[in-house]
């Protein structure tokens, strides 16, 4: 005996015989009743809807002169989804409007297939949304699943795992469920859309064996139930029901009951003899309801003396403290009083409660959010945590200031920054392994790469711009080189100005002072033009630091180169009848200075015209920073200019080789070989030294080049004599000067 079913019963009757007693409703109809018991069964359903459908046994009215047969105007029920179902496909066909309190599938809906099916209670589909809101606002992932092998129950787990997107493990037979998700499973959250009656089952079963705590979510059909409430180990349970309800008078009506009306009816006796385990009556051993047949076995029963008191009765029955379907039941009758056939139509308000049917012929989905918690006492109590309301555009829920804690159900932690999810073979999507992001991507929240010229920052769950690098003016690399270019070309204007002061000295004059000046002049020149190597790289000057570099490296060889022949030629005019002299003097000099110069400048404007050297953004050679930098352009064009220079330089070498043994206190060529060979030595090391320096370091190799090799022009040409002219002006004299063989 489901003593909550009887109470929906019985609060038929109450609102039948309150409609009859009624003057403004229906005045002068009586609405009649007939109650069966389909015993949870489909055929046993299926076959009290043939015999609605086929009418009822005649009607005898005694206060009447007529005679006539009983007519359904309408049936209340099933409390099931799969019994509904079954009797709707049947006296559908026969337009007899069907409202149940207690089917909640949402396949019922559907009105090309039960066209005259309604219901008081919300449809299923507003319950699984719920739910999923509910799972998704928790952050649960990893959940367990129950459901009934039922029209609700698959009909119902199917709604939900459409809105909540949750791998779960579903399962129907209860040994299986018990080891699959209450005993295995790492998910500490179930889900159970579940009927009341399988539930009872299942939780009866686990009473008997201890599982690890779990946070049950339950449906409607039993999380309301006051029957599972003795199930202490689901404390904490916390589901949807429908909102509580007071229907005045019922409870008085629910207690009324007199031995007379319980004994004319099988229910009312099978429950009086259960509510106080005694025999009423000569009741006897087989009763049947309707077709449903229910044997009875009476184990030493003593027989009711009389005294059983309802008032004392604790059951579910007599439990009107949180009226829930109970009103559900109320409702369907009052709306099918209020219109007949016509269901669609029907609005209106009983009690403070608006009753009113959609197309689909389900109400507006209102919900309580119930939780099971301890009281005081030790027992379960259900509280009233929140709400929810369908019709609202934005659903809220709003909880009460008490906090619960709540548990956290996932297969797999959330990915720490900078990794992503890799799902786990053969398991649900919410298991996976996090695993990191290649390098130069983020994860928001899957791995993606930055755009080029962004890079992740240390957590790798944002793109910032790259650092950009360049061979700055501020940095301590770029403040040294600027500081020795600054000293190299004060170095030579001073060896300059001392020349200048001692031109008419023998030591200035027999080494040709007009080439020497162009020579510092250009070394002067050389020194500054590494200063446009350095600071951000523009359009003018990547053009500029390349050709000042070439066309005045060049001027210096250039100037050197004269120097060597006319060391060369000046030997050869001390032999006997020779006249060279006359052919390489002053204006032949200037010429071959100019002519070696100008080719340099024809190189230059030629790279310039066809293809400049231009700034560019490198992005290859550090992933994680911007390099600004100069590119060439036509490579060509830069090795051209480098190849002059290097066949100058050789060709200025191999002649100061040739003149090096010449007997001269101040032989030149000497000076020229090691310089020219200080320079050779430094250019051929700097090839696979610019090849190979990243970044910015290329610029200062191509700076380093540059001041080494005007550094060793500029000490072993000049110094010696600056030496001799500060310190040792007694050897600065045309006698020292004409002594060759004197050391």
């Amino acid at each position: 005996m489901d003593s909550r079913e009887l109470r929906f019963s019985r609060a038929m009757v109450f609102a039948v015989e309150e409609i009859n007693n009624s003057s403004e409703l229906l005045p002068g109809i009586q609405l009649g009743y007939q109650i069966y018991d389909s015993c949870a069964s489909v055929p046993v359903a299926v076959h009290v809807a043939f015999q609605l459908s086929n009418g009822l046994d005649p009607m005898f009215h005694t206060g009447d002169d007529c005679t006539h047969s009983g007519r359904v105007v309408a049936i209340v029920g099933e409390s099931g989804s799969t019994p509904s179902i079954s009797m709707s496909r049947i006296i559908g066909s026969f337009n007899i409007p069907q409202v149940s309190h207690f089917a909640t599938c949402a396949c019922l809906s559907d009105k090309q297939q039960y066209p005259t099916f309604f219901r008081t209670i919300p449809s299923d589909q507003f319950q699984a949304d719920a739910l999923a809101k509910l799972v998704k606002h928790y952050g649960w992932t990893w959940i367990g699943a129950v459901h009934s092998d039922s029209d609700y129950g698959n009909n119902g787990m199917a709604s939900f795992l459409d809105a909540a997107h949750n791998p779960l493990c579903v399962s129907v037979k209860w040994r299986k469920i018990m080891h699959c998700i209450l005993y295995r499973s790492t998910a500490t959250v179930v889900v159970a859309f579940v009927a009341s009656g399988d539930m009872r089952i299942l939780l009866e079963e686990l009473s008997q064996e201890p599982t690890p705590a779990r946070q049950w979510i339950g449906s409607e059909s039993w999380v309301t139930d006051p029957d599972m409430l003795r199930f202490s180990f689901c404390s904490g349970a916390i589901g949807f029901g429908i909102q509580q309800s007071v229907i005045p008078g019922l409870r008085e009506f629910l207690l009324d009951l007199s031995a007379t009306e319980v004994a004319a009816s099988p229910l009312l006796t099978e429950f009086w003899e259960d509510a106080f385990s005694c025999k009423l009556g000569k009741s006897e051993n087989i009763h049947f309801h309707g077709t449903c047949v229910v044997i009875h076995l009476h184990f030493y029963m003593p027989d009711c003396d009389g005294t059983e008191d309802m008032q004392t009765l604790e059951s579910p029955y007599t439990d009107t403290s949180q009226l829930r379907i109970t009103n559900m039941v109320y409702k369907g009758v009052y709306a099918i009083a209020h219109v007949f056939a016509q269901l669609k139509k029907v609005n209106f308000s009983q009690n403070g409660y608006d009753v009113s049917f959609d197309d689909n012929g389900d109400p507006v989905a209102v919900y309580e959010l119930v939780n099971w918690q301890k009281s005081e006492t030790g027992l379960i109590e259900l509280v009233t945590v929140g709400h929810y309301d369908a019709s609202l555009p934005i659903v809220n829920y709003i909880y009460l200031k008490r906090k619960w804690e709540v548990p956290v159900s996932v297969c797999t932690d959330s990915c720490p920054p900078g990794t992503r999810k890799v799902l786990q073979k053969g398991k649900p999507i919410c298991c996976y392994d996090c695993v990191p992001c290649p390098e130069g991507e983020i994860n928001s929240p899957d791995c993606y790469p930055c755009p080029k010229e962004f890079w992740p920052n240390a957590n790798r769950d944002t793109c910032f711009l790259k650092p950009v690098e360049f061979l700055s003016f501020s940095e301590i690399l770029g403040i040294v080189l600027t500081v020795f270019s600054l000293i190299g070309a004060c170095l030579a204007i001073t060896t300059a100005t001392v020349f200048f002061r001692h031109i008419n000295t023998p030591i200035v004059r027999a080494n040709n002072s007009e080439l020497s000046f162009l020579l510092l002049f250009s070394l002067t020149l050389c020194f500054l033009c590494s200063l446009t190597f350095i600071g951000p790289p523009s359009e003018w000057s990547c053009m500029l630091r390349h050709t000042a570099f070439g066309i005045t490296f060049v001027l210096c060889i250039s100037c050197v180169l004269g120097k060597t022949i006319v060391v060369l030629m000046a030997f050869k005019a001390t032999l006997p009848g020779s006249n060279v002299m006359k052919w390489f003097g002053p204006t032949q000099q200037r010429m071959t200075v100019v002519s070696f110069t100008f080719i340099q400048v024809l190189i230059c404007t030629i790279w310039l015209v066809l293809s400049p050297p231009f700034p560019i953004k490198n992005l290859t050679i550090y992933k994680e920073k911007v390099i600004l930098e100069c590119d060439l352009g036509s490579a060509i064009g830069f090795w051209g200019v480098l190849g002059y220079i290097g066949l100058l330089a050789v060709f200025c070498f191999v002649l100061a080789v040739l003149a090096r043994k010449l007997p001269d206190n101040f032989n030149e060529a000497k000076l020229i070989t090691f310089s020219m060979l200080i320079f050779c030595a430094v250019w051929i090391a700097f090839i696979p030294a610019y090849v190979s320096s990243p970044g910015k370091f290329t610029v200062a190799v191509e700076i380093f080049a540059i001041l080494a090799s005007s550094f060793g022009l500029i000490v072993c040409i000049f110094a010696p004599k600056c030496y001799i002219i500060l310190f040792r002006p007694e050897k600065n004299t045309k006698k020292y000067l004409m002594n060759k063989n004197q050391d």
